[in-house]
């Protein structure tokens, strides 16, 4: 069952502020109005903890905010989604990372972002006991540790008997690649999007670039590939999984709805493909609404709307 799954989500936590819908930036001193500005956890990191704990997961975080109102706001957000807040870390001296979201229309979102306390966690900080009480780590952003830290939290994790994910915030080059290149041998599942898969490894085809990235240790890699799905490449070859459709209004957070459907799906012992879907299918529905949390679901939901929704038709990696 879901609820007996242990996550502990460490690194990166963001506080989005989502403006929707904005269809160019006023200029000067102009204003203009708009439908919707809300507030939303998020983050590669904290996002995935809010859709674990969706599907049933018990879920802690891990990390560091500043000591202000956004920080404040963030862990009031984590604690209503359910999620275990108790070891994110309070920085008084640093701010708490945000983000200002202006959604377009067509659910494209620029984004304005403040780094902050994000960039201040190390291994140092790590609460070990913690890990050693949970069944999975997910580290979101091991680019903000760096590849030596990165490398001795998973190496660790994995002594400890969990198995371990990664997903990064930064855009994918080959300097970010040799950047946290120790920590390749040490995952388990890497849950890049397209742009970051293809632009790591120097590829221009998604599953030449998942079989580079295996090449250097890495267990999995689940890219997500937006209205085009997602591939999965491992040992066992190559999936590729369509998208479901649905009414796109915000693509915050989606790729990390996926990596928290995936991540329950291989947690629970469902093949790469079903745990692909799953993935495919909690993204659809964050993508319905506005933010990183949006949606009211469960495991048992979103199983059902993947059973019972037509893909995109034609989707293609």
């Amino acid at each position: 069952m879901p609820a007996d799954l242990k996550i502990l989500a460490m690194g990166v936590h963001v506080l989005d502020v989502l403006v929707h819908a904005v269809e160019s930036l006023p200029r000067g001193q102009d204003a203009q109005l708009v439908d919707h500005i809300r507030f939303s956890a998020a983050g590669t990191a904290g996002g995935t903890a809010v859709t674990l704990a969706k599907l049933g997961a018990r879920v802690s975080s891990a990390g560091a905010l500043g000591d202000d109102p956004a920080g404040t706001m963030l862990l009031s957000l984590l604690r209503t989604a359910g999620v275990d807040p108790t070891h994110l870390l309070v920085r008084p001296d640093a701010a708490t990372s945000a983000s200002v979201l202006p959604i377009h229309p067509n659910g494209d979102r620029p984004a304005f972002h403040v780094i902050g306390a994000n960039g201040t966690y190390t291994a140092a900080d790590v609460p070990w006991g913690v890990v050693a009480e949970v069944d999975h780590l997910h580290l979101g952003g091991p680019e903000f540790l760096g590849g030596p830290d990165a490398a001795v939290v998973l190496e660790r994790a994995r002594e400890l008997g969990l198995t371990t994910s990664v997903d990064m915030l930064a855009p994918g080059d080959p300097g970010m690649f040799d950047w946290i290149s120790p920590a390749w041998q040490h995952i388990d599942y890497l849950l890049p999007n397209r742009d970051q898969a293809l632009g790591l490894t120097g590829e221009a085809d998604i599953e030449a670039a998942g079989r580079a990235l295996l090449a250097v240790g890495v267990g999995c890699v689940a890219i997500t590939c937006g209205a085009d799905g997602a591939v999965v490449v491992s040992a066992d070859g190559t999936t590729r999984v369509p998208a479901f459709a649905a009414d796109v209004v915000d693509t915050s957070g989606c790729g990390d709805a996926f990596s928290a459907g995936f991540l329950v799906g291989r947690l629970l012992g469902r093949s790469e493909r079903e745990a692909a879907v799953l993935g495919t299918a909690t993204a659809a529905q964050v993508v319905q609404g506005l933010g990183s949390d949006h949606g009211v679901f469960s495991l048992a939901t979103v199983d059902d709307f993947a059973g019972r929704t037509a893909t995109i038709a034609g989707a293609s990696a």
